[in-house]
């Protein structure tokens, strides 16, 4: 029977029914890893990525208005510290005092209230499939993840006490745009870039104006965005290969145990 065309799980460039092996990059289809990497490759793809860090934020913060009532603290919509402290926050406070290093990843899906979670949801919806669209989706995912890690750890060296918030992994997306467009040149490429800069001098502003904004946590997701859309390439330099997948995977397994492990140690208290 005759094979049909497929994209190479390796390079996704399309292999025709008569080869046997990827013209590009020389995988074979008789691989012994072939499957796997075919079964586990749309774990991290499509739209519903982005959703699903939607609704990670979406729970967790109403985890939070839970723990904080259980607790008998905390206003409106609005989560208590204690709660944010047990929940992972991150910052000197939680980092020095509590020993709670993996805050630097928890923090990102965590929120002080519901204009700061909408205003970030709101934000992640734009940006996240357009990085998804220039870079694939594992790579936006760890730039998400690794830059929002990277942002709060410039907060936290900065001696910011307590923060939390989705925005520093979406400051690292847009710096990853940002770098995007200034690599990639071109008309669209510069267009990218200006667009893209309008959102960082938007965050330069808001930062200024509004009280309590962690402008160190924003400058450093998106200075962490630019090193990681250096380092990993986007899809018009280089496509997504499987260690693209599999540090997009490591990076979900560690949110998911992260997330899991505050949650339980939350609860048994």
């Amino acid at each position: 029977m005759a094979q049909r065309p497929i994209l190479c799980p390796r390079c996704r460039t399309l292999i025709g029914s008569e080869e046997s092996t990827c013209s590009h990059c020389g995988t074979s289809r008789s691989a012994p890893w072939w499957q796997l990497i075919n079964l586990t490759r749309g774990v991290l793809e499509g739209d519903w990525v982005v959703k699903a860090i939607i609704t990670v934020n979406l729970l967790y913060y109403a985890l939070s208005l839970v723990v904080s009532v259980r607790m008998g603290h905390g206003g409106f919509l609005a989560p208590g510290n204690v709660s944010l402290l047990l929940l992972g926050a991150t910052g000197t406070v939680p980092i020095d005092h509590y020993g709670k290093i993996w805050t630097l990843l928890s923090a990102n899906y965590l929120h002080g209230g519901i204009l700061h979670l909408l205003f970030n949801l709101m934000a992640l919806r734009q940006i996240a499939p357009w990085a998804a669209n220039e870079y694939g989706t594992s790579r936006m995912f760890t730039i998400y993840t690794l830059g929002g890690v990277f942002g709060f750890w410039v907060s936290y060296l900065a001696g910011v006490s307590f923060t939390i918030g989705a925005s520093a992994g979406i400051c690292s997306l847009i710096g990853s745009l940002l770098f995007y467009g200034k690599d990639s040149g071109g008309v669209y490429g510069h267009s990218v870039y200006r667009e893209v800069s309008g959102w960082v001098v938007s965050l330069l502003i808001f930062g200024l104006i509004v009280p309590g904004i962690n402008n160190w946590g924003h400058g450093g997701g998106i200075v962490g965005g630019i090193l990681l859309g250096w380092l990993l390439g986007y899809q018009g330099r280089r496509r997504e290969t499987t260690l693209h997948m599999v540090l997009a995977l490591a990076c979900a397994a560690a949110t998911v145990a992260v997330l899991a492990w505050a949650t339980l140690t939350t609860i048994l208290r």
